[in-house]
């Protein structure tokens, strides 16, 4: 079963009316409907070109958070072999609503780390909704380091609202495990590159991402807050999210200009959840192409290039 937005309504009407037509045939009433059904499939899919033709900031926001879309265990399954997880940070616990391990991809032996949100309510509960606690930052850390250890490239999949705000996590060090994570990302002399699949929220994004390239989905976002979060603190009035989408300039569209972003990975038309297995092949073919950019340089070559690439970032902007 389909899950339409809010701004897909028209659109689930014809498709709904398209298919009870052939539940109608299938019934067996003797009804030829294929010529109606068929026109009302050509309606909707100028009308799914129509919407996604031009989103806005927030309309991308609701696509990039939409259910069905493909998340990080997805990717994994789909686009590495021989994967080994490897659990815990060797202090407190092991945080679920992170993964990662050792792999393959394409026989190029990778560490890859990852936000996974789940996908149904028992599994969304266990992965904390994708919302990483410190042990989940220090596992990544610890990853890290085993993949600088063993001159592996590590390659991220960012997909979080942000790091979990709760009173544990506060109290284990929430913040302090984000920073050394980060650092940890600019530390480590082997390529490091970052997909943004989904949302890439605030500093438990950047803990993933402070990579030598940052590669987003079509759809997916990136701030340094969530639009619902901006306009209670701007405006005390949540309801502005529209408006906050806009200012925060969080569309890989608008990152890529900014300097943020490296690269767009075009999704199918209607999102990655319409076609997931062409979305993670798109991705799949973007990581291949940046390891392969960075394949030429040394180890202080690629904390060089990490460095250059954030030192960067907003230059244009502030020398006009």
């Amino acid at each position: 079963m389909t899950n339409y937005l809010d701004f897909e309504k028209p659109l689930a009407e014809i498709e709904g009316k398209a298919e009870e037509l052939r539940a109608m045939a299938r019934a067996g009433e003797g009804v030829d409907v294929e010529d109606e059904a068929g026109a009302l499939d050509r309606k909707a899919a100028d009308m799914l070109r129509d919407l996604y033709k031009t989103l806005t900031p927030w309309r991308k926001c609701q696509v990039a958070r939409h259910p069905d879309r493909p998340h990080c265990r997805d990717y994994i399954r789909a686009l590495f072999t021989e994967y080994t997880p490897l659990a815990g940070d060797r202090n407190f616990a092991d945080d679920h609503a992170v993964m990662g391990g050792l792999a393959r991809l394409n026989d190029r032996p990778v560490v890859v780390i990852g936000h996974e949100k789940g996908n149904d309510t028992k599994s969304r509960i266990e992965r904390n909704f994708g919302m990483a606690r410190p042990e989940g930052y220090r596992k990544a850390i610890r990853l890290m380091e085993l993949a600088d250890k063993f001159n592996l490239p590590v390659v991220t999949l960012v997909d979080t609202a942000g790091a979990y705000p709760g009173k544990g996590a506060e109290e284990r060090g929430q913040s302090e495990a984000i920073a050394r994570s980060t650092e940890k990302c600019l530390q480590i002399g082997v390529p490091l590159v970052s997909v943004i699949i989904g949302e890439g929220g605030s500093g438990g994004a950047v803990a993933f991402a402070s990579a030598n390239r940052v590669a987003m989905l079509e759809h997916s976002i990136y701030s340094v807050i969530s639009p619902e979060g901006c306009a209670s603190i701007l405006w005390k009035d949540a309801e502005k999210m529209r408006e906050a989408a806009e200012a925060l300039r969080l569309t890989a569209q608008d990152l890529i200009k900014l300097g943020v972003a490296d690269r767009v990975i075009d999704e199918p038309l209607g999102g990655a959840h319409r076609d997931p297995e062409t979305a993670i092949r798109a991705v799949g073919t973007a990581i291949e192409a940046m390891l392969s950019e960075l394949d030429a340089k040394d180890r202080e070559g690629l904390i060089r290039d990490r460095r250059e690439k954030f030192l960067k970032m907003g230059a244009k902007g502030l020398t006009g």
